[in-house]
């Protein structure tokens, strides 16, 4: 498994030599305890060791491994942190999504039903890829449109691991076959509905319902 190609468009080099190495530490390509040497990584992406420490102090921000002289140590994603990481972006999600019970937000539910249309297709080409784009995409929209200063700050500080964790979740759904896959767009259409509600309880207890079950797919698709 690669990062996907599209998805780095924009980025500085550091910040794509960032998102490979750290796909694969969540993955576990790249194990707790190995070392990783700056001149080994320049030489694997024919590069200056320059953005190579970029790559390496974002990684270190994010806690995935533990900078040292001329490079790190990885430290990994434990399932405690992953499940901690998953409580903070539940309560991110969840406090986003009650704040949008208020206000006008239909250019925001127009597009977030743009977006599952997206995702059928996706399933229909069999692009697990794609789908997990999307799927990011479903959820930080909402984020977004909350206006949130410090909770948007907070989002940005682990969507890089979300956005990872949640392409490697996605392989493993797909190969469960496409009824599952309809049965996680019900759900995306499920918080739609909730958010068409403007009634924060109704809101609170979908995004609840949605995170439990989606708790169960993350530890079985991550050991």
């Amino acid at each position: 498994m690669r990062y996907p190609t599209a998805w780095l468009q924009g980025s500085s080099l550091g910040e794509s030599i960032a998102c490979e190495l750290r796909l694969q530490i969540i993955n576990g390509t790249i194990q707790q305890g190995e070392k990783l040497s700056e001149n080994r990584i320049a030489a694997d992406f024919n590069t200056s060791r320059s953005p190579v420490r970029e790559a390496l102090k974002a990684l270190s921000n994010e806690g995935l491994i533990r900078l040292e002289r001329m490079g790190a140590v990885v430290l990994g994603l434990s399932a405690q942190e992953l499940q901690e990481l998953y409580d903070v972006r539940y309560l991110i999600e969840s406090f986003a999504q009650q704040r949008l019970a208020s206000g006008n937000h239909d250019s925001l539910l127009a597009n977030l039903k743009q977006i599952i249309d997206k995702m059928e297709l996706a399933v229909k080409y069999n692009d697990a890829v794609e789908f997990s784009h999307l799927d990011f995409r479903f959820h930080e929209s909402m984020i977004v449109e909350a206006q949130h200063t410090r909770i948007h700050h907070l989002w940005r500080s682990i969507r890089h691991i979300v956005l990872t964790v949640m392409l490697i979740t996605t392989e493993v759904v797909f190969a469960e076959g496409e009824n599952k896959l309809l049965q996680v767009i019900d759900k995306h259409r499920g918080i739609i509905k909730a958010l068409e509600s403007r009634d924060v309880q109704v809101i609170q207890q979908v995004v609840q319902d949605y995170f439990a079950d989606s708790n169960i797919t993350l530890h079985s698709s991550i050991s």
